[in-house]
């Protein structure tokens, strides 16, 4: 038997995981998460529901030490998805998003040294650490902005620039992760990850833009685009994700100290108006938007360079942008009970 532990493992990503992982009879999984964020009771109950004898949820804060050494004694594999994760809420509260993120992130990594010191360790980090990347040259075309010299998107030799709070804080967990590697000698990868969707995201103004945009459309409500909609993401569906985070724990000894750069590629890319007009198309709703003022740190573009990951693991997304968010829209239509008047 080989026990997982996945702390966040009620969001969005966490639950596709736990879902995926539970169908192997071998693993026992242990979902520890606080049950802070909007929408994840919800997942949870619906995790619970399966009936899996070989799930374990624990209700518990990433910044509960000697708890997190009890939780991770004994595991085989770690995968830490428990974060604070929008740049607003880092820079109203950059207390909390710090104690968060980079608190509880050393807190897991040391109980992992001191309980599970084999362990595979996943960080999974955010291409914020990036900053906004306003040295890099860009143009403006009609629907979107594009590289002029970063033809196949960022690669991880681009200098850190953390930029706001968020990326501050995340960047701290970030490189404490891989350093764990260095000095402990401990199974650790970073995934620095670009623009992840896909059931179960409750999406909002603040993070997870494209399942806002999608319950917005299904639900008739309007939209607020910060900047001029213009910005550019590479968009990486959750099910692809998922398949890199198993790759890589099964590559663990190969990859361990490994820092890679992931998301859907150039062939993904599209920006919110692009996204805007896909959700047009397939939910034949006509979504009505306004614009506010950018973002502190918004990236105009992000486009990840997967050529790394590729390399050491043989990942690459095997689902489209179109199809993905086609994914997303039939699941969110065959389960409004997971939106209804926004409840937790």
């Amino acid at each position: 038997m080989r026990k997982i532990i996945i702390t966040g493992g009620a969001g969005f990503i966490g639950t596709n995981l736990a879902l995926d992982l539970l169908g192997n009879p071998d693993n026992v999984i242990v979902v520890y998460d606080n049950l802070s964020r909007k929408g994840v009771k919800s997942n949870i109950r619906f995790l619970l529901g399966q009936g899996f004898k070989n799930f374990q949820f624990i209700q518990g804060d990433i910044r509960d030490f000697n708890l997190l050494k009890q939780v991770v004694s004994g595991a085989d594999c770690v995968f830490h998805l428990a974060a604070q994760v929008a740049v607003t809420s880092s820079v109203d509260d950059p207390i909390n998003d710090f104690e968060t993120n980079a608190s509880g992130t050393l807190y897991l990594l040391e109980a992992c040294r001191k309980k599970a010191r084999d362990a595979f360790f996943l960080y999974a980090s955010t291409n914020k650490v990036y900053g906004d990347l306003s040295n890099l040259r860009i143009r403006k075309l009609k629907t979107r902005y594009a590289f002029i010299d970063k033809e196949n998107g960022i690669s991880e030799e681009q200098q850190l620039d953390f930029h706001s709070p968020y990326g501050c804080s995340k960047g701290s967990g970030d490189q404490y992760t891989r350093d764990y590697s260095r000095i402990y000698n401990m199974k650790t990868v970073v995934l620095r990850q670009s623009c992840i969707y896909g059931p179960f995201q409750h999406g909002n103004v603040d993070q997870g833009w494209i399942a806002h945009f999608v319950i917005c459309a299904l639900s008739g409500r309007g939209i607020t685009i910060y900047g001029d909609g213009k910005q550019v993401r590479d968009i990486l569906c959750v099910y692809d994700l998922i398949r890199a985070y198993k790759t890589l724990f099964e590559k663990a000894e190969v990859c361990s100290g490994s820092i890679f750069n992931i998301g859907g590629g150039k062939q993904n890319s599209f920006s919110l108006l692009e996204i805007i007009e896909i959700i047009e198309r397939i939910t034949g709703e006509k979504i009505k938007y306004s614009f506010d003022r950018w973002r502190p740190g918004d990236q105009k573009v992000f486009i990840s360079d997967n050529a790394s990951i590729k390399k050491a693991t043989g990942w690459e997304p095997e689902i489209s942008g179109f199809k993905g968010v086609e994914y997303l829209i039939n699941w969110v239509r065959e389960n409004p009970g997971f939106f209804s008047q926004g409840k937790k």
